[in-house]
């Protein structure tokens, strides 16, 4: 569509294990280049925001995930021409062997957040979830059905 061809929808994933440590990527490019960042990437049109970042922090680092909820929302307009929006969810790992995804990496790992903000290489978006409570995410409501007048094949509330 012509009205949205300069708005961008992107997700990211907090993902946290047993042992408080983060997901955390070192990417190759862009503005992130050479900085610690939660694994991203774009929603496709034939996914759902949670559906993208399930693949995208599998894509990235090799790790399954499922959802716990949403954290927050990013918003920014880049050079006052293309709206840039990132959902920034809260996700739980169901496996741990890293493997980086190298060709858009230098390196994938699950960092403890103290020893990540010594190393004084994070995003700002990283520094800013230090301050994440898990009490304020949002869960996700599923197999709703808003009417069949939408035609929507998936549906989901964050609330």
């Amino acid at each position: 569509m012509e009205r949205c061809k300069n708005v961008w929808l992107a997700v990211s994933g907090l993902v946290i294990s047993d042992k408080g440590e983060w997901l955390v990527v070192n990417k190759r490019y862009g503005g992130l280049k050479g900085q610690w960042s939660l694994p991203a990437g774009f929603v496709k049109n034939d996914e759902t925001v949670d559906e993208a970042v399930v693949r995208e922090v599998l894509e990235e680092t090799g790790i399954h995930t499922e959802i716990e909820g949403i954290v927050g929302v990013r918003s920014g307009v880049i050079k006052g021409d293309i709206s840039d929006n990132m959902l920034i969810f809260l996700l739980k790992p169901l496996s741990f062997e890293v493997n980086a995804q190298l060709d858009e990496l230098y390196e994938a790992k699950f960092y403890h957040p103290d020893l990540l903000m010594k190393e004084g290489k994070q995003s700002l978006l990283l520094e800013q979830l230090l301050a994440f409570k898990k009490e304020r995410m949002q869960t996700m409501l599923d197999g709703l059905n808003p009417g069949d007048q939408f035609g929507y094949t998936s549906y989901k509330l964050f609330l």
